[in-house]
């Protein structure tokens, strides 16, 4: 007997709600990070110096971590389709997308203003991530549940935090790549997989 599997229209949809999630970010969050200094200094004195330097991303690096980001999110999304949504790597990118909407908002409840992303978090990213929830559990396909969301919880900045940093280095003057420097990138790629790797074992 065929097991219940979902549509493509909710394994595709994760590429398409990110998409229109990220497009906001890569349209505000180069001028946002740049503006948005004074104000966390000003409301949060005790962070320190470093992080909010690093916090400042041109729109190159923005562009470059949300294609490294998009392809992470296309493969989950194509391994969702090829497995009818019971893919652990779909599964895990979706409860973690769906965290990300929540984290949107905290953020802008906290900045107490407009931060990246936030405007399509609660209109496109978490009324997705709840379908496509449901689609599953209706097909009978476990989401996960508590264990899942803690674990995207826990390890979203990773995955987010390797992309931003991967795409500093890749963005930096050209020239000779030092042995450290190309460390540095494997370092990343390996924290990356590591992450998502993590994600999946939440669901198998």
């Amino acid at each position: 007997m065929a097991r219940e599997t979902v549509s493509k229209a909710v394994t595709w949809g994760l590429l398409a709600a990110w998409a229109a999630n990220d497009l906001e970010e890569l349209a505000t969050m180069a001028r946002w990070t740049r503006t948005a200094r004074p104000v966390l200094q000003e409301r949060f004195p005790w962070l320190p110096g470093a992080v909010l330097e690093r916090m400042e991303i041109s729109r190159r690096d923005a562009g470059v971590a949300i294609g490294l980001m998009g392809g992470l999110v296309a493969a989950a999304a194509a391994d969702g389709a090829r497995t009818g949504g019971r893919s652990p790597f779909f599964r895990a990118a979706l409860v973690g997308f769906g965290v990300h909407g929540g984290v949107h908002m905290a953020q802008s409840l906290a900045y107490r203003g407009y931060t990246p992303g936030v405007a399509t978090a609660p209109t496109v990213v978490v009324p997705y991530a709840v379908w496509a929830l449901r689609r599953l559990r209706a097909a009978g396909i476990e989401s996960g549940g508590v264990r899942a969301g803690a674990a995207a919880l826990a390890l979203l900045p990773a995955a987010a935090g390797g992309v931003h940093v991967l795409a500093r280095l890749i963005n930096r003057p050209r020239g000779r790549v030092t042995r450290r420097r190309a460390g540095q990138k494997s370092a990343v790629v390996r924290s990356s997989t590591r992450a998502t790797e993590s994600w999946a074992k939440a669901f198998s």
